[in-house]
């Protein structure tokens, strides 16, 4: 079933069934409704490589992510993949993804813009100072952060508010009549990471009390990883009393750590872990909404 077939069903033009089908507004609802249907009932299914040449679209959505940490090994990322993906399809539209390599100079990433093999870029993990958007943005390619940056014009981002939520933590523990609340860190230069380093030593201080020698660990943002800082802060001369931790997987780790020392739960050493699975109580930042509402 061709365009020019459904034209002379209608007794219209094959160029105002081309308008209707590729959603152009110059044609008149009615009459759209007419060739929507129309198309429907004689099986009309369009060739997408000769629309997407014809508009200039390729119907894909690239989403980069840094290689270094290894974020597809977190559950919480790889979740808020999946539900892109899924509101995407549903549109209509592809996703790709894309490992940037810092030591390539970020080549897939600026390959995909020179070429034009994706209409938009999703910027996962972004920096203070991210190459990634400022290359962007000189370009005027279209792309939305996962996560704020220092950029000289304004952009779309979507982020949670991580100084909130790390304050909110420490708030928490004083209330429960901690003081010795240790930090444990990514080791990565991430924009989340420094917001929710700041939100903590920030209400530390406002409560009068600064972090002993010791209490703030970076480490790599894995299982082992926080693992062997939690072991580095119980072997401390004053271990601390509670530990709070930037991401799910150090918090697995620093988790694991504490139950092989017999101090996970009841009287042991108080965890909250940001975006976090279920240790003992924790509450989780959900990845299906935010998915919705990144499509």
């Amino acid at each position: 079933m061709s365009l020019k077939k459904i034209a002379n069903e209608l007794g219209l033009s094959s160029t105002t069934v081309s308008r209707a089908l590729n959603g152009y507004d110059d044609v008149a609802a009615e009459t759209r409704e007419r060739i929507i249907d129309a198309a429907k009932r004689l099986g009309y299914q369009p060739n997408s490589l000769a629309r997407r040449l014809k508009m200039g679209r390729t119907d894909a959505i690239a989403l980069a992510y840094p290689s270094r940490p290894r974020v597809l090994n977190n559950s919480t990322f790889l979740e808020m993949i999946s539900w892109i993906g899924i509101e995407l399809g549903k549109r209509g539209l592809d996703l790709l993804l894309i490992p940037d390599e810092p030591g390539e100079k970020y080549q897939s990433l600026i390959h995909l813009v020179e070429t034009r093999r994706v209409d938009a870029l999703i910027v996962a993990h972004t920096q203070p100072e991210d190459f990634r958007l400022q290359y962007l943005q000189k370009q005027n390619f279209p792309f939305l952060a996962l996560g704020r940056s220092h950029l000289p014009k304004p952009y779309a981002w979507f982020d949670f508010d991580n100084h909130a939520g790390a304050s909110l933590a420490v708030k928490r523990l004083l209330e429960l009549g901690h003081q010795r609340i240790a930090f444990v860190s990514t080791d990565a230069r991430i924009s989340y990471v420094d917001q929710r380093l700041q939100g903590y030593v920030q209400t530390m201080s406002e409560a009068g009390l600064m972090p002993l020698a010791g209490y703030l660990q970076k480490a790599d943002p894995t299982r082992p990883g926080g693992y062997l800082a939690a072991s580095r802060l119980l072997a401390l001369e004053v271990p601390p009393t509670a530990i709070i931790t930037d991401c799910n997987m150090l918090g697995d780790g620093v988790a694991s750590a504490l139950d092989k020392a017999g101090l996970l739960g009841g009287e042991g050493i108080s965890l909250i872990v940001t975006n976090g699975a279920i240790v003992i109580h924790t509450q989780r930042l959900k990845s299906d909404p935010g998915g919705n509402l990144l499509s």
